[in-house]
């Protein structure tokens, strides 16, 4: 099956986790409990955020001591961006173009103790950043399934499953190296159900190498599929290019738990 034919399935995946009646409001994922908000990607019917977990070290018996700073791309319901907390990591930013998933995010931060060291902002990929802001981590757990350059998304919850043309990869691609401190790490979250070798043509083709730092082989229904964790670099060769402009930052206060 060719990457774009594969889409429709991820398309129907989205439908069908939005639509379930098993849906819940909460759910637990490694000895915690987690707020889940209507259309927000839900790691309960998914492997890939525990997956996640394994690849960063955040799992019971990987745990390690953190430090410094970590910003999440795409954070959802905000478990890796508050797992990173958790682990001791001083700032954290988990950032997400979906009001409602910066909302559970933030929900999340404060049903763990760490809204404090957390914030919760709004924005395409780097976006809702502040000016200037670097981090010691940058990661993002993509929507690597690779859709045709001409879809498009009928609601914000696709975004979590298809990334049309791969347009959104290119962005982080580019820009992500540029976002981290010196001696800073940029992380992609990949997987086997998206179009590898076009992922690294695409870093070639930018300037950028890549290389795997981790790997996990799952079984997903009927598939065994491999998700992979990348470090991107700038290649020797290429001058760092500026950053684009950034938008105002959007933070979203919590008015209450479960409403906008």
């Amino acid at each position: 099956m060719s990457h774009i034919s594969d889409y429709r399935r991820s398309l129907e995946r989205s439908r069908l986790s939005r639509a379930s009646g098993d849906r819940p409001g909460t759910f637990a994922l490694r000895g915690r409990e987690w707020d889940l908000l209507p259309d927000v990607f839900a790691p309960s019917h998914s492997r890939s955020t525990d997956v996640a977990m394994k690849l960063l070290g955040f799992d019971d018996d990987l745990e390690v001591p953190r430090a410094g700073s970590f910003l999440e791309i795409g954070s959802g319901t905000g478990v890796i961006a508050v797992s990173a907390a958790l682990a001791g990591c001083e700032r954290v930013v988990g950032s997400d173009i979906s009001p409602q998933a910066v909302r559970n995010t933030a929900l999340n931060a404060e049903r763990h103790g760490v809204s404090d060291r957390l914030r919760a902002v709004q924005g395409d990929l780097f976006e809702g950043l502040t000016p200037g802001e670097r981090f010691s981590t940058v990661y993002w757990h993509s929507n690597f399934v690779l859709a045709p350059a001409d879809y498009t998304y009928r609601h914000v919850h696709e975004r979590a499953y298809v990334d049309p043309g791969y347009a959104a990869h290119l962005r982080y691609l580019r820009e992500a190296p540029l976002w981290t401190e010196p001696g800073g790490s940029a992380l992609l979250h990949f997987s086997d159900r998206g179009d590898v070798p076009g992922l690294w043509n695409m870093a070639d083709s930018c300037g950028r190498e890549l290389r795997v730092l981790r790997s996990r082989r799952i079984r997903e229904g009927a598939e065994t599929v491999e998700h992979m964790l990348f470090e991107i670099t700038v290649a020797e060769a290429v001058v760092p290019m500026p950053l684009p402009k950034p938008v105002p930052r959007r933070t979203v206060p919590l008015r209450g738990r479960g409403h906008l």
